[in-house]
């Protein structure tokens, strides 16, 4: 009478192991994507502002310590008002001759066309988009909200000036001409303000 061959036994022991390994790591995945897409924004932001990509300019506290040098560039000033604020927005001038590491102060005026109160806040960029990292600004209206009663007029200084370090980038050698570009947008629900000392107490005593 033939027998049988022994059947060796299934190695479930292991099995389940790598299977829950798996489904640790996958879960470990799913978890740093969602972590991903809410830093996504910041992180694109502080990735632009610290390098300079896609024109976005940086953000001086004085000028260099290097003197204006002999070469110039031609800056336009380019102004826009997105769909939703009744704002008129333009600059003094469109286009002024610099020396780079000339510290220079321009204007834009904006006036509230409604009847209302109204809030913006301008969103910038610069053309060639490469030389956002030789854009530097010391003072400027995009920084903040701006809050513009009905019929206001206002005029909003921009201070800057053009990177020396721009002349060591051969790559801009040709340059002859830098747009710098803003767009007002409307602030649907603007940041809250902190209260003055005697206002929070009033709150307080109310309470």
């Amino acid at each position: 009478m033939d027998m049988e061959p022994t059947r060796k036994p299934t190695p479930t022991a292991p099995r389940l192991g790598r299977d829950a390994l798996v489904a640790a790591i996958c879960g470990a995945v799913v978890v740093l994507m969602v972590g991903a897409s809410y830093a996504a924004v910041p992180f694109y932001n502080w990735f632009c502002r610290a390098t300079g990509f896609n024109g976005t300019t940086q953000v001086a506290t004085s000028a260099p310590s290097a003197g204006p040098l002999a070469r110039k560039v031609a800056v336009r000033f380019d102004s826009n008002v997105a769909p939703g604020l009744p704002w008129k927005f333009e600059p003094e001038a469109t286009e002024i001759e610099v020396n780079i590491g000339q510290v220079v102060t321009v204007y834009y005026n904006v006036t509230n066309q409604s009847a209302r109160t109204t809030i913006g806040q301008a969103a910038y960029n610069v053309a060639p988009l490469t030389v956002g990292a030789y854009f530097q600004k010391i003072n400027c209206f995009c920084f903040t909200e701006q809050t513009m009663a009905a019929g206001e007029k206002r005029e909003m200084p921009v201070v800057f000036y053009v990177d020396p370090a721009l002349v060591g980038d051969h790559d801009n050698d040709g340059l002859n001409t830098i747009t710098l570009s803003y767009t007002f947008y409307p602030v649907r629900d603007p940041a809250p303000k902190p209260l003055a000392a005697s206002e929070a107490d009033k709150r307080k005593g109310n309470l």
